[in-house]
């Protein structure tokens, strides 16, 4: 997969259903190890909670993978249900994490279910979409006369300048999307801007510009 849907940045979301009050953590993760690590810290903040549920969707090396969890609740009641809404919304490198602090009125397994994908609805909700792309980092290497030419190009062009070093010349670390690659070495050859050395360091998701 090239491209995917996926959050801006994370959400937190609360309600309470028959006394019960229900938080939602909602997070942008990059990696199985991240998120599990996100869970591993969730459930410390939350020990004093009944039930951390929890459904995640990532991206590992080109597959998504899967995985949730009813954290004691009765099976198929959140964790299965969570992850079908992030699968409706074609929602990835996402996960989400509902800690249910039980109130005393058992709410049944259809009034779990709801309840479990309501916070990640009002999550959803709140969120800002974006769509990833698979993209590059390179280290171009360019003269410093040639320096503001080239921070303008990438301004017009969405390129994010992740890291400039001044020494001989100037090196940029540059994240761009895939297709934009070929692009840049043609443009710079037209433009007469001479960019000494094109370095590939290695291939992420970024964000796609619209």
């Amino acid at each position: 997969m090239e491209e995917f849907v996926t959050i801006e940045n994370n959400i937190t979301s609360e309600f309470t259903e028959k006394k019960s009050k229900f938080i939602g953590n909602f997070f942008y993760v990059e990696s199985i190890e991240d998120a599990e690590q996100i869970i591993k810290d969730v459930k410390k903040k939350y020990f004093d909670a009944r039930h951390n549920c929890i459904a995640y969707r990532i991206m590992d090396e080109g597959k998504i993978v899967e995985r949730f969890s009813d954290d004691g609740e009765p099976s198929g009641t959140a964790g299965a249900p969570m992850l079908n809404i992030l699968q409706k919304n074609n929602l990835v490198n996402v996960l989400i994490i509902v800690t249910r602090y039980f109130g005393g009125i058992l709410l049944g397994t259809g009034g779990l279910v709801r309840a479990y994908q309501n916070s990640l609805i009002l999550a959803i909700e709140k969120s800002n979409k974006v769509t990833k792309c698979l993209g590059e980092c390179l280290e171009v290497c360019l003269e410093y006369s040639d320096f503001e030419s080239f921070k303008y190009y990438c301004k017009n062009n969405n390129i994010n300048i992740v890291e400039t070093n001044y020494k001989e010349n100037i090196v940029c670390k540059i994240e761009l999307e895939e297709v934009k690659k070929v692009k840049l070495i043609d443009d710079f050859e037209t433009k007469n801007i001479k960019l000494n050395n094109i370095k590939d360091l290695y291939k992420k998701y970024i964000t796609k510009s619209i």
